[in-house]
C-alpha cells in the first residue's frame, strides 16, 4: 500500500491531470480500488480527485481541483454535505454518506465513506465514493444538464425524497452486529436489532419479530419508536392483513413497499426484510419512515447483512434454549430415578424383612400355639404378595418405558371385574371405617366391555387401593357411566365406551401439584410417600395400560383436603339395554293399580 506522507504530498496541491481530474499517483489511487475520490481541507477546498469514467459521455468532466467541494460536483443538499465533512474533521472520526451530486452535466447518486487524515494540527478528509447504477433502486437521476441547472437540482428533487442520506453511527452498527453475534438470548437479540438498526438508520419505527413457515402471525418481540406513537410491542401482525409482510416472508427477500400494514399509518414507507439460517426463515425486521423513501443500495446491504447475523443469532440462540430445557428435563429425570430407586428400596426392603422376619419366628419356634404359628405365615404371606406387587409395578413400567407391552385384548363383565375389586379391597376399607359402595349402571342385561381383564383389574386395584389408603373420613365410590357414542379401536368400531370413576373423600391435591400425577417416578410430596409408602408409579402404569386398552385417564381434585376422583374409559363391546327413568315409574305406577 501507498505510504500516506507519498499521497499527502501529493495531494498538497494541484498536480498535472488529465480530463477526468486524475492526480499524479495514480497507483495509490488505484491501491485503493475507488471508483471515485477525493481529498478535502477544512474549508471544503478539493485538494486532490481521483474518477473513473464509465462511458463516453462522462469524458467532460473538469477536475475539481483547487474548487470548493460544493462547486465542483454540487450535492443536491450542500449545507448537510458541508456540515458532515466538517464533523469528520473537527471530530475526527468517520462519517458514511450517500445521496445526489451533480457535475459532467449529470445527476449522480453516490455513496461516500469519508476518513479523517491527520497531518499534525492539520486534519483533511479522503472520501472514497461508489456511483450507484439504476439497478440499485437508488434515486440515481440522469438528467442531462441542459435541462436542469446545479441550482435547481434540489428544487427539482424536491418530491419526498431523502436527498442527502447519512448512514448514521457506521460504529454503532458494527457494534450492534457483535452484541447479536456474541449473545444467546432471544429476548437480547430482538431488543438490540430493533433499537440498533432503528436509531442507525433514522427510522420512525422499528419492530422486530420470530416466525415459523405455516405461522399465521409475526409477535412483535421488540420495537423502536422516534416518538411518541403507540407501541406495537407483544401484537401479534396478521398475515392476512399484511400482505407484503407475507410476501417477504414466503420469498425470503427484502420488500421496500409503501402501502399501510396492520399498526401502520397511511402514508408511511416500509422496508420488510426476513431473517433466517440456512434458507429457512425465522423471522421479519420492519422498518418504517415518516414520508415516503426509497432505501437506498447502502442500507439495504447494511440492514440485509444485520438480517443474516440475527438470523443466526436466532437459529442458535433457539438451539441454545432447546438444549437447555433438555438438559434440565434429563437432569430432573436423573434425579427422580434418584429418588425413586432410594423411595423403591424402602419399598422392597420392607416387605422382605417382614416375610423374613414372621418365617424365623416360625422356624424358631416362637409360636405360643397353632395359631399364632398360623397368623406368622399368614403375615409372611401377606408381606410376599405385596413384595410381588412392588416387583410387578417396577416390570411393568420398565416394559412400558422400552416399547415393549403387549396387550390382548376380548370381552370383559363389568359385573365381574366390579366384583373383584368388592372383594379384594372392601376389607382394607372396614379396617378404616370407611363406607366402600359400588354402583352399576340401570341396564336390562349384561354391561360387556372390550379390554384386557388382567390389566383392567390391575388399574382398578391400583386406584382403589390408593383411595382408601389416602382418605381417613368418608370413604370410596366406584361407579361406571355408559356413554353412547361410537368409537374405533385397533381397526374396529365400536358402540360407545364406559367411564369408570373411583371418587374418594380424602387428602386431595393442590392444583398444582396435579401434573405430577401420571409421571414416573415422580412423587407429588415426599413427605406423604415416606408417610404412606408407595413407589410412585401406580398412576404412570394405570394410565399407560388405560391408554394401550384405547381409553383416557383424567383426575380431578379441588385441592388439598377435598378429596379426588379418578376417571377412565373402557371402549364398550356390544351395547346394552338402558333401563329409563320412565320404564321404573311405569313399572311403579302398575304396581298401584294392582
Amino acid at each position: 500500500m501507498t505510504d500516506l506522507a507519498d499521497f499527502q504530498g501529493t495531494a498538497m496541491a494541484p498536480a498535472a491531470s488529465d480530463r477526468t481530474g486524475e492526480p499524479n499517483s495514480s497507483d495509490f489511487w488505484r491501491s485503493l480500488a475507488a471508483e471515485m475520490a477525493f481529498v478535502a481541507d477544512e474549508a471544503g477546498i478539493c485538494c486532490a480527485f481521483h474518477w473513473q469514467p464509465t462511458d463516453g459521455n462522462d469524458s467532460n468532466v473538469v477536475s475539481p481541483v483547487g474548487r470548493p467541494l460544493v462547486e465542483a460536483i454540487a450535492p443536491a443538499d450542500p449545507e448537510a454535505f458541508t456540515s458532515i465533512i466538517e464533523t469528520a474533521i473537527r471530530d475526527r472520526r468517520s462519517e458514511c454518506i450517500e445521496g445526489e451530486f451533480f457535475w459532467g452535466g449529470r445527476s449522480r447518486s453516490i455513496s461516500w465513506s469519508i476518513a479523517p487524515l491527520p497531518e499534525g494540527d492539520t486534519v483533511r478528509v479522503l472520501a472514497i465514493g461508489r456511483q450507484q447504477s439504476a439497478g440499485d433502486r437508488t434515486l440515481c437521476i440522469d438528467t442531462p444538464v441542459t435541462t436542469r441547472a446545479p441550482s435547481s437540482l434540489a428544487a427539482g428533487m424536491a418530491n419526498g425524497h431523502r436527498l442527502l442520506s447519512r448512514i448514521a453511527h457506521p460504529k454503532l452498527l458494527i457494534q450492534l452486529a457483535r452484541e447479536i453475534r456474541h449473545t444467546l438470548n432471544l429476548e437480547t437479540i430482538w431488543q438490540q436489532t430493533a433499537k440498533g438498526l432503528g436509531s442507525a438508520l433514522e427510522a420512525s419505527r422499528c419492530w422486530v419479530g420470530p416466525y415459523q413457515p405455516g405461522d399465521s402471525t409475526v409477535k412483535v418481540a421488540a420495537e423502536y419508536r422516534a416518538d411518541d406513537r403507540p407501541p406495537l410491542l407483544a401484537t401479534r401482525v396478521s398475515l392476512e392483513d399484511y400482505t407484503d409482510l407475507r410476501s417477504a416472508l414466503e420469498t425470503f427477500e427484502p420488500l421496500a413497499c409503501e402501502s399501510a400494514g396492520e399498526g401502520q399509518p397511511e402514508g408511511e414507507a416500509a422496508l420488510i426484510v426476513p431473517t433466517g439460517y440456512q434458507g429457512r426463515v425465522n423471522g421479519a425486521i420492519v422498518l418504517w419512515d415518516d414520508a415516503p423513501r426509497q432505501w437506498s443500495t447502502t442500507e439495504r446491504e447494511v440492514i440485509w447483512e444485520i438480517a443474516d447475523q440475527v438470523g443466526t443469532a436466532v437459529a442458535h440462540a433457539t438451539l441454545y434454549e432447546e438444549l437447555e430445557r433438555a438438559r434440565q428435563a434429563a437432569e430432573e429425570a436423573s434425579r427422580l430415578k434418584s429418588d425413586f430407586l432410594a423411595n423403591t428400596s424402602h419399598e422392597l426392603r420392607t416387605p422382605l424383612n417382614g416375610t423374613i422376619g414372621f418365617l424365623k419366628l416360625v422356624l424358631d419356634g416362637m409360636a405360643d400355639d397353632p395359631e399364632e404359628q398360623e397368623e406368622f405365615v399368614r403375615e409372611a404371606h401377606r408381606s410376599a404378595i405385596h413384595l410381588l406387587s412392588i416387583i410387578n409395578d417396577i416390570l411393568d413400567i420398565a416394559k412400558i418405558e422400552a416399547g415393549k407391552m403387549e396387550i390382548d385384548l376380548e370381552p370383559v363383565s363389568l359385573t365381574e371385574l366390579f366384583d373383584r375389586v368388592k372383594d379384594f379391597t372392601e376389607f382394607q376399607a372396614q379396617e378404616k371405617n370407611l363406607y366402600f359402595q359400588v354402583q352399576l349402571p340401570d341396564t336390562e342385561d349384561e354391561i360387556t366391555l372390550f379390554s384386557n381383564y388382567q390389566r383392567l383389574l390391575q388399574v382398578m386395584l391400583n386406584l382403589t387401593g390408593n383411595a382408601i389408603k389416602f382418605t381417613h373420613e368418608g370413604g370410596v365410590t366406584i361407579s361406571a357411566e355408559v356413554m353412547l357414542q361410537k368409537v374405533r379401536l385397533r381397526d374396529r368400531e365400536f358402540p360407545g365406551y364406559v367411564k369408570i370413576l373411583v371418587a374418594d373423600t380424602g387428602i386431595g391435591v393442590s392444583l398444582d401439584q396435579q401434573n405430577k400425577l401420571f409421571q414416573s417416578f415422580s412423587q407429588v410430596d415426599g413427605s406423604r410417600t415416606r408417610q404412606y409408602g408407595g413407589t410412585g408409579l401406580g398412576l404412570a402404569i394405570s394410565q399407560k395400560l388405560v391408554e394401550a386398552m384405547g381409553g383416557i385417564v383424567n383426575f380431578y381434585s379441588m385441592g388439598e383436603g377435598l378429596g379426588s376422583t379418578v376417571t377412565f374409559t373402557v371402549p364398550l363391546f356390544q351395547e346394552p339395554v338402558m333401563v329409563s327413568s320412565q320404564s321404573i315409574d311405569e313399572i311403579d305406577a302398575m304396581d298401584l293399580l294392582i
